[in-house]
């Protein structure tokens, strides 16, 4: 359900193909907010345009149709930001399940792990860095319009990451040194 909004609302910075928008949701939104392919964006255009809620805005060479966000999109759009989100935290995030299990590596490859996490954090954070002053400029908005202000959401979302990888691996250093580190355990070999 919320992927029709996050089309709504990508739609609102200006019209956009089905193409658009999946590199859109593979380079900015699905990093930390919402992931979608091709094969879920195409059949929910038809379903937006055909509810109305967004409407043709160009067609192009090789079939290439760039949608906009109509008046009773943005509509919908308002209704569904002012109500709480109905998710009940079913998560699936195989980065989090492979720190949660951590302990069945040793000390060392934990900490490598955790080392893993942080550069990739940190890289994040800088991509999306560059990534919000592009926008900014592209808007001329201080907030780098709603992808701006989303990717500065993930910029804090990934160096809190990192800064929780570092404390991480000060975390098992220090359970390593006093033998509380569970895969250091020969009975977890």
């Amino acid at each position: 359900m919320a992927l029709r909004f996050a089309i709504l609302g990508l739609l609102l910075d200006g019209p956009s193909s089905g193409y658009d928008l999946a590199r859109r949701f593979a380079e900015v939104i699905g990093a930390y907010a919402w992931d979608a392919k091709h094969s879920q964006i195409y059949p929910e255009l038809r379903g937006l345009e055909e509810e109305g809620l967004i409407e043709v805005a160009a067609r192009g060479a090789r079939g290439r149709t760039a949608y906009r966000c109509t008046a009773e999109g943005l509509a919908e759009l308002r209704g569904w930001l002012t109500t709480p989100p109905e998710s009940r935290g079913g998560v699936r995030n195989e980065h989090a399940l492979r720190l949660f299990l951590l302990p069945a590596l040793d000390h060392e490859d934990a900490i490598e792990v955790l080392r893993h996490t942080e550069a990739a954090a940190t890289a994040q954070a800088e991509r999306l860095s560059q990534e919000v002053l592009r926008l900014q400029e592209a808007t001329g908005a201080a907030s780098g319009g709603p992808l701006g202000l989303t990717a500065q959401y993930g910029i804090g979302s990934f160096r809190a990451t990192a800064q929780w990888a570092r404390s991480a691996m000060d975390q098992v250093a220090v359970d390593a040194r006093a033998g509380r580190w569970p895969g250091d355990h020969p009975s977890r070999r």
